[in-house]
Formats: structure tokens, C-alpha cells, sequence
């Protein structure tokens, strides 16, 4: 039997009534970014951060020049003002001769009358007028240089201090961002509910655990490596012919890296330490020094730069 129209739109007003009394649903989240936009944001400020130390910089080698060349120009014054100084006592020289020789009753530089003193006197007077011409140029080329190296000064402190602000929002940023990426670390296979590892067998071509294959999979991703990563090696000690290590070269043929690596392998041993858990490190050598999770310690010397690793960082799995 079909309901009468009263009491479809009875039902429809309590239905109507029902909605407008349940709780609202909480806004959906906004989703969190991809490592991909992460890594994107991350190179994005750290070009930015760049930009700013080099402007800072630029900004640093102008004030430089100016003050140099308020330099120049107090010592070119300073030496018109000797040169000037000179010429005036060469004037008041031939003025006192001049008063001496018969005409006592004349002050200071006079109307000369012998042709030679007159002309004397002409050329010392045209020679002052000049070196007063160079002094007055040199004095303002002085006050030119000074304001401009105030003006320069002044700009620089206030940019310094902008710049530095900017630098520290970055890098806060850059923080962030790296504590996402961090995040997003996965974690390792085979892991016990007491935190424990499981035994794992190598598998593939490259003849290692999985644990040790994500590991090595995140380092690559995580850092930009100079030069080859060793893992499986047959008749070796430790880990590696168990297919539960790698060594990630920061240079080749024994050397000792560079400083620039040398950050580097330091950076990759913190980061292994850092995710230990969640991967399933079981301990980090590097610099003749090994970390078992209870900070580092020295080791005995081995005799060379790669035995004492410190032309890798090696890196074992659980």
C-alpha cells in the first residue's frame, strides 16, 4: 500500500531533522606529500638558501672596494695637502726675500718690480692655484667615497641581518623536510615483536638479505655517492659473504678522500646509526671507528687506509 503525501514528507522532515543533528564530520586532512614532492621542496630551498649567501657575499666584496677606495682617496688628500703646504712655504719664502732686498715697507707677497722674482712669483702662484684645484678634487673624491662606503655599510647590516633571518627560516624548513624524509624510511623486513631480527637468506643476483638490499637501495637515495658500493664478497670476514653488508667507497684506490667526502661518509654513517632500528643495522665502521648502537669507539690499526676504513664506510645488517 502505497503512503499517503502527509506522510511521505512526515518521513521526509524526520529524516531532514535526523541529518541536521548528527555530528559533522570532521574535515578530511589534507594528504600528506609524496617523498618525491618532499625531495622537490627540499631542492627548491636549498637553492634558495644558496642564492642568499651568494647576494650576501657579492654584497660583502662591494663594501670592500668602496672602503679601499676611500682609502686611496684620503691618502691622495692627504698628500695634495703636503704638496699644497710646501708650495705655500716656497711663496712666502720668495715674499720674505723679496721684503728683504729694499722694500721693507711692504706686507706679505708684494707687487714684485724685478722680472725675474715676478715671474718667479707667477709661475709659484699659477703652481698653487693648481695644487689647490687637486686638493679641492681630491677632498671631494674623499667625502664621495666615504658616503658611499657609509651608504654601502649600512645596506650591508640590514641586509646581513635579512638574510640571516631568511636563512634561519629556511633552514628550519629544511629541517622539516628532512624529518619527513626520515619518516619516510621503511622499515626493514624480518623484524620480532621484541625488536629482535629474524635470519634471512641472501637472494638475487647480487646475492644479499632484503634488509641489506633496502638499506642499500635508501643510501643511494638518500645521498649522491661518489664512487662504487661493495657488497657480497666470497672468502671475506664478517657480514659480507653472509650477503649482510656494504661498503659505500668515498674514493678509490686507497686514497684518503677528500674533505668534501669525507663530510659525506660522515653524514651516511649518522643516518645509519639514526634509522638503525627501523632498517636492521647491526653495527657502522668508518674512520677506524665502529658504532654498535652505544656510540662510537676506536679500533686497533690495520695498516692501511681501507682497512682502517677510512676510504669507505661499511655498513652491517642484522
Amino acid at each position: 500500500m502505497a503512503a499517503s503525501p502527509r506522510a511521505t514528507l512526515a518521513i521526509g522532515l524526520i529524516a531532514a531533522c535526523a541529518i541536521a543533528v548528527l555530528p559533522a564530520t570532521p574535515a578530511q586532512a589534507a594528504p600528506k606529500p609524496s617523498e618525491e614532492q618532499l625531495r622537490a621542496q627540499l631542492k627548491q630551498l636549498n637553492s634558495k638558501v644558496d642564492k642568499q649567501i651568494e647576494k650576501y657575499n657579492l654584497k660583502r666584496v662591494d663594501l670592500a672596494k668602496a672602503q679601499e677606495a676611500a682609502k686611496t682617496a684620503k691618502a691622495r688628500l692627504a698628500a695634495a695637502e703636503q704638496t699644497l703646504v710646501t708650495a705655500e712655504q716656497r711663496v712666502a719664502e720668495i715674499a720674505r726675500l723679496r721684503y728683504q732686498n729694499g722694500n721693507p715697507g711692504l706686507p706679505g707677497i708684494m707687487i714684485p718690480t724685478d722680472a725675474d722674482t715676478a715671474a718667479m712669483l707667477e709661475q709659484l702662484t699659477a703652481e698653487q692655484q693648481a695644487i689647490v684645484q687637486v686638493v679641492a678634487r681630491a677632498r671631494d673624491e674623499k667625502k664621495k667615497a666615504s658616503e658611499e662606503a657609509a651608504k654601502l655599510a649600512a645596506k650591508i647590516k640590514a641586509d646581513t641581518s635579512e638574510v640571516s633571518e631568511q636563512r634561519d627560516e629556511a633552514e628550519d624548513v629544511i629541517k622539516d623536510i628532512r624529518k619527513k624524509l626520515e619518516d619516510l624510511v621503511p622499515y626493514g623486513t624480518g623484524r620480532n615483536s621484541d625488536g629482535s631480527w629474524a635470519p634471512e637468506l641472501p637472494s638475487g643476483s647480487d646475492n644479499i638479505t632484503s634488509r641489506t638490499r633496502l638499506m642499500k637501495a635508501q643510501v643511494e637515495k638518500n645521498f649522491q655517492l661518489p664512487s662504487s658500493v661493495g657488497c657480497f664478497r666470497a672468502g671475506a670476514s664478517g657480514e659480507h659473504p653472509l650477503g649482510r653488508a656494504c661498503d659505500f667507497m668515498m674514493s678509490t684506490g686507497g686514497s684518503m678522500p677528500g674533505a668534501e667526502n669525507m663530510a659525506l661518509g660522515d653524514r651516511i654513517a649518522d643516518w645509519a646509526i639514526k634509522n638503525k632500528d627501523k632498517l636492521g643495522v647491526k653495527y657502522v665502521i668508518w674512520k677506524q671507528r665502529i658504532n654498535q648502537g652505544s656510540g662510537w669507539r676506536g679500533m686497533t690499526d690495520r695498516g692501511s687506509i681501507t682497512e682502517n676504513h677510512f676510504d669507505h664506510v661499511h655498513i652491517s645488517m642484522n
